[in-house]
């Protein structure tokens, strides 16, 4: 499956658009992380643990749109992008969506 942020691929072209795809996850604070994260924060530098912490939810959510979209027989998803929202206080939601689509070679 090819999963691309560009509405093309080199190469190929869309045979058929199949319908916007979807994937997402919600993620809240581990206690131990936040205690971690709050201690960071006050001699500054990255958080590490919500930079591991989202780094997991954003591939999980892709891994849940690349299901969608193998459901639907799809052969890539093209202009793929992320949004993240708070859902609730402490509590995250990271959605990655995009076009399921065929593709064709380009006859070269």
């Amino acid at each position: 499956m090819i999963i691309v942020n560009t509405d093309f691929i080199q190469g190929y072209s869309v045979r058929e658009t199949l319908g916007i795809v979807r994937g997402n996850t919600i993620r809240a604070k581990h206690l131990g992380k936040d205690i971690m994260a709050s201690l960071r924060t006050l001699v500054g530098g990255e958080i590490k643990e919500y930079t591991e912490m989202l780094t997991e939810a954003r591939n999980e959510a892709v891994l849940r749109m690349e299901a969608e979209a193998r459901r639907l027989g799809a052969d890539a998803v093209i202009n793929v992008r992320f949004m993240t929202s708070q859902v609730m206080t402490g509590a995250a939601e990271i959605l990655a969506y995009g076009t399921a689509v065929k593709l064709q070679t380009h006859a070269g």
